[in-house]
């Protein structure tokens, strides 16, 4: 059985990314390596101290790592299965989701042959 010290250890990595913009900072920093702040910003839309504030939270968990380049600070996932992380968890979302659909579309059959049976 693991140790709570690893149980605990796993719990505060999944809070690092547990926040929608450090998601969405990931899912570029995987598919494109070495992005400034700037970069990040333009593409997600997000303010410039919102986008460096989640990078921070990042990097003090050794998700990511920071990188001098001159005056620009480049960021990149630390551990390239980062990406298979998030495939991974795209995927069991999508099966949650999916069975959702079925459930609603059931619901829904129901609902009509109620309305019909009146």
């Amino acid at each position: 059985m693991p140790s709570n010290e690893l149980q605990t250890l796993k719990a505060e990595f999944f809070r690092a990314l547990a926040h929608p913009i450090r998601i969405r900072l990931l899912e570029m920093l995987v598919t494109k390596e070495d992005c400034s702040v700037q970069d990040l910003q333009r593409q997600l839309g997000i303010d410039q101290p919102i986008v460096s504030q989640q990078l921070a939270r990042l990097r003090a968990n050794g998700i990511v790592a920071a990188k001098k380049s001159g005056s620009t600070t480049r960021y990149s996932v630390n551990d390239p299965l980062m990406k298979d992380l998030l495939q991974i968890a795209k995927q069991i979302l999508n099966r949650r989701l999916s069975g959702v659909q079925s459930m609603l579309r059931e619901l829904g059959r129901d609902v009509r042959a109620r309305e019909s049976s009146r």
